[in-house]
C-alpha cells in the first residue's frame, strides 16, 4: 500500500469538482455530490475461498487503520460508524446516496468531515458481498451521513 499515493487521492477528491451525471471515474464512480474510489482492489476473490477473502479483507483493514491515523492527525480522531444501522433503516426509510450503497458494500466506515472543503470523507473495507472482489474505499461526497 502506497499511503502517499491514497492520501493524495482523498486530498484531490476533497476538492475536484463534482460531475453533472451519474458515471464512471478513474478509480470507481461519481456523480453529483459524490466520489466512490478503491483505492486497493483484490483479484480474483470473486466467490472465492473464504479464508483468502477473510486474510485480504484483514489486510485492507490494516490499511484502511494506517490511513486513518493520517486522517485523523488532520481531521481528529473518529469512532467507528456501524454500517450495520444504516443497512437496517434502508429497510423504512430513504438513505441518500451514497450511505445506502456503502452500507450494502460494507460493515463499518471511518468518518471525517475535511475541514475548508464542505466534504465528507469515508474509508471503509467493502467485503460484505462475497460475490464480489474485496476493495478499500474512499468516499467524498457532500451529503452528511444520516
Amino acid at each position: 500500500m502506497d499511503i502517499a499515493r491514497h492520501i493524495a487521492v482523498i486530498d484531490e477528491l476533497c476538492f475536484r469538482p463534482f460531475p453533472a451525471e451519474h458515471g464512471p471515474s478513474p478509480g470507481g464512480t461519481a456523480g453529483p455530490g459524490c466520489f466512490v474510489v478503491a483505492l486497493e482492489s483484490s483479484h480474483g476473490l470473486r466467490g472465492g475461498d473464504g479464508a483468502e477473502r477473510a486474510l485480504t479483507s484483514g489486510q485492507y483493514e490494516k490499511d484502511r487503520d494506517a490511513l486513518c491515523e493520517r486522517l485523523a492527525a488532520r481531521w481528529g480522531e473518529t469512532d467507528p460508524w456501524n454500517l450495520q444501522t444504516v443497512l437496517l433503516r434502508t429497510e423504512g426509510e430513504e438513505i441518500p446516496e451514497p450511505w445506502g450503497a456503502l452500507s450494502a458494500r460494507a460493515r463499518v466506515a471511518y468518518l471525517w468531515e475535511a475541514r475548508g472543503t464542505a466534504r465528507w470523507v469515508a474509508l471503509a473495507v467493502a467485503d460484505r458481498d462475497e460475490t464480489d472482489e474485496i476493495q478499500l474505499l474512499a468516499v467524498v461526497t457532500d451529503e452528511p451521513p444520516p
